[in-house]
């Protein structure tokens, strides 16, 4: 990684937040750089660190032998056709084995290289991974990030829920899984993992990256078991928290929630310089002790 976290300024980490949610562009991040004295060719060079690094952040190569991985094609319910995911397990499975299927829930770029390694990731400690791609329709992930980013700003976000809803669904039933159903998701993808558990009875358990909060009116319709992970500086989602605290507690349900000293948004992503090692490993740690424990 080119620089850590703390050799950015606050306020450019702020800008890169505003960039990475779609609510400026590389335009809009460099004259924003400028309000603080930063030229633009320094400011175009930050940004630039800040991307990610897909290839050297790379922990488990495609083509891993352990690992059976395949494109498939999940039927829409919303027209469309299908919705395109990224399937990966074990290859050495004994006879009639089964096994818990989780589903990956991508940022707001798409299925990128580094969702589908967190996929190959946890489908090597036990599980059927299945993340599916918000950006078929488009003709899937383009293959840089903003062009991902400003694709993913025409989506039709209800077609795209029933999209995750039908792939979370086929799921379950898909070859070799044991009926238990798990979903972890980034961002975006967090906050998906929050709206699928108000939408889907079937699902076990639900990790959720600093995502944002489901309705609170449809919270009394949780049925899974939840872990929430929040970086401690990120307005825009701990904002959110309190409200679904409590309304988590007013009915009952079974969560767990942790706030990690010392990061930003996206303190898990270990392809940029907002990655948190010691961080992101505590709660990667928690949450696929959490799965073992829910699902297995």
């Amino acid at each position: 990684m080119a620089k850590n976290i703390e050799e950015f300024p606050k306020p450019i980490i702020s800008l890169f937040d505003k960039y990475v949610h779609g609510d400026i562009d590389r335009r809009g991040f460099i004259e924003g750089a400028a309000g603080f004295a930063i030229s633009a060719s320094a400011a175009g060079a930050m940004l630039n660190s800040l991307l990610p690094d897909f290839a050297n952040a790379q922990k488990i190569a495609p083509d891993d032998k352990r690992l059976w991985i395949e494109d498939i094609h999940i039927p829409s319910p919303n027209g469309s056709g299908v919705i395109n995911a990224y399937l990966v397990r074990p290859k050495k499975l004994k006879f009639l084995q089964k096994l818990p299927v989780i589903i990956v829930v991508h940022e707001n770029r798409g299925l990128n290289p580094h969702i589908k390694d967190i996929a190959r990731r946890i489908a090597l400690d036990g599980y059927i991974a299945i993340a599916p791609d918000a950006l078929t329709a488009l003709g899937g992930y383009p293959g840089d990030e903003d062009t991902a980013r400003a694709k993913f700003a025409t989506l039709d976000q209800n077609k795209i829920k029933q999209d995750f809803i039908a792939a979370a669904k086929f799921a379950r039933v898909t070859e070799h899984a044991n009926n238990k159903l798990g979903a972890i998701g980034f961002c975006y993808g967090g906050g998906m993992v929050n709206y699928l558990a108000t939408q889907m009875k079937e699902l076990n358990a639900g990790v959720a990256f600093y995502g944002a909060a489901p309705k609170i009116e449809d919270v009394p319709n949780i049925n899974a078991k939840l872990m929430l992970h929040f970086a401690q500086d990120d307005e825009r989602f701990n904002a959110m928290w309190p409200p679904y605290e409590v309304a988590l507690k007013a009915d009952n349900k079974t969560y767990q929630a942790f706030n990690y000293d010392g990061t930003v948004h996206g303190f898990n992503n270990d392809t940029t310089p907002r990655y948190n090692e010691k961080m992101a490993t505590l709660a990667w740690s928690r949450s696929m002790e959490f799965f073992a424990q829910v699902l297995k």
